[in-house]
């Protein structure tokens, strides 16, 4: 396989260069500030899958005196052909000059066989001033792409659009922070199409990087599934001795397992959250989400949390009529057949009735606690009582997808998690909404799931996923 193509990241100060490089090579890591001058010297940022590396970004410090350097490079070049051979000796003449240091950081990877992409701000007016850079990267004779990353709110770039095309072989809009995944792809496959011996490792790049984005979507509805499957089910224990249980009361000892019942289910969320987001490569992002406080507005079990994240009256019954007929399926085949496929009916129905009537409220689990037995009380808070619950925690679990799955590296602002305005698992297949429906009226009765079940939920949870984002992009 060909060698991985190098792409400098080159223009003027505090133009969204760190940016772009940030987006691009998928690492969040990459200081990004207001003010000029943020990137020093040259680093590199390669963007490898399973080991191997697809391409390397290279972050460069913005021109500071291009027109003195151009002055330079036309005193000292005899001829057209020897343009690229003047950059190169100006860097080597003037590497170790502080007066340079900047202009020789970014035009050295350049003269090692790097492309070129220019970056700009689109919000602000075009200006001569930014022709000497032009010039001077165009004298490299590298592979040339110039990108207009509009950064503030006024827009010049059909100014800048026009102005860039006398200079580069490619000019595209691109906004750093913003731009969908198919642009990055887009991007790559234009470098491939203006140098012959990238086309191939960026056409791999681009299909690997393709695949990775279908295998973490894959990953995520198993971490959704499973941690659903484990909220659904989980129940608070203790087992107390004769004398431990005489010194707590009934109500101390359902406020302790109640407590340690919440905690869980709050610390199983978060751990979702963290996962998801390291599995997309977003190691510091500062989140915003109502949080779990129990017996608030916000309260997972209050109606505004079942409004926002929960399904209605209509979408249980046809739910719980799918979850009840395969349950009632184990009649038909106890009765070898004669029933005629009543079971199959009468569990239906049953589940359609008790979906319908149960669902208008997001109930708290409730205490068991046992005799004594051997010396020995047990007692246990949980499972959850109302299959609401696991449809509010999808809801929230699938929205911090799909915002992380949409969310460049670039980005620094606060991830703001905000609940739905309408219930997108409308758009789900029947199909799906039976199996998922299935799997939370088993855990929430204390029923295990057997493995094909699970894997059809995991199935489920994908369907869910894409149907959320079609929702979302109906919404746009």
């Amino acid at each position: 396989m060909a060698a991985a193509p190098v792409f400098a990241v080159v223009g003027h100060p505090n133009k969204g260069k760190s940016s772009v490089v940030a987006t691009l090579s998928q690492n969040d890591g990459i200081a990004i500030a207001l003010e000029p001058g943020t990137t020093k010297k040259r680093q590199d940022y390669p963007l490898s899958i399973d080991g191997q590396v697809l391409y390397t970004l290279v972050d460069t410090p913005g021109f500071q005196r291009p027109r003195r350097v151009l002055e330079w490079l036309e005193a000292h070049s005899a001829s057209v052909s020897d343009r690229a051979d003047t950059v190169r000796a100006f860097v080597t003449q003037f590497a170790d000059n502080p007066q340079f240091v900047d202009e020789c950081e970014l035009l050295a990877p350049l003269t090692e066989g790097a492309g070129v992409i220019y970056v700009v701000d689109g919000s602000i007016p075009y200006s001569p001033q930014h022709e000497a850079e032009m010039t001077i990267l165009r004298w490299t004779g590298r592979p040339s792409l110039a990108l207009i990353n509009s950064i503030g709110p006024d827009d010049h770039s059909d100014v800048w659009e026009r102005a860039l095309g006398q200079f580069f072989q490619v000019v595209r809009r691109f906004d750093a922070v913003r731009a969908p995944f198919e642009h990055h792809l887009g991007l790559l496959k234009t470098f491939g199409q203006l140098e012959p011996d990238w086309e191939q490792p960026l056409n791999e790049a681009t299909r690997h990087l393709s695949e990775q984005r279908q295998q973490r979507k894959r990953e995520t509805a198993i971490l959704i599934a499973n941690t659903l499957e484990n909220m659904m089910s989980y129940r608070a224990k203790r087992t107390l001795t004769k004398t431990q249980a005489a010194a707590i009361s009934d109500q101390a000892l359902g406020d302790e397992l109640r407590n340690q019942w919440y905690r869980n289910q709050r610390q199983k969320e978060e751990q979702l959250r963290i996962a998801i987001e390291q599995l997309y490569q977003h190691n510091r992002i500062q989140r915003q989400e109502p949080e779990l406080v129990w017996h608030s507005e916000h309260d997972l079990f209050s109606e505004r949390s079942r409004t926002a994240w929960g399904v209605n009256r209509r979408y249980l019954a046809t739910a719980g009529f799918g979850a009840g007929a395969m349950g009632g399926i184990g009649i038909d085949a106890a009765t070898l057949g004669y029933s005629l496929g009543a079971g199959a009916l009468i569990g239906g129905i049953v589940g359609a009735a008790g979906s319908y009537f149960y669902g208008d409220r997001l109930s708290l689990p409730v205490l068991s606690t046992g005799i004594l037995n051997n010396g020995l009380k047990t007692a246990s808070f949980g499972p959850v009582q109302d299959s609401q619950f696991g449809y509010v925690v999808f809801g929230r679990a699938v929205n911090h997808w799909w915002h992380i799955s949409q969310r460049n590296h670039a980005g620094r602002e606060l991830l703001d998690l905000g609940p739905a305005d309408d219930h997108w698992l409308e758009l789900l297949d029947r199909q799906s909404r039976r199996v998922i429906h299935q799997v939370f009226e088993r855990c929430r009765k204390n029923r295990s799931v057997d493995e094909k079940t699970r894997q059809n939920f995991r199935s489920a949870v994908a369907a869910a996923m894409d149907a959320f984002d079609q929702w979302r992009l109906n919404q746009i």
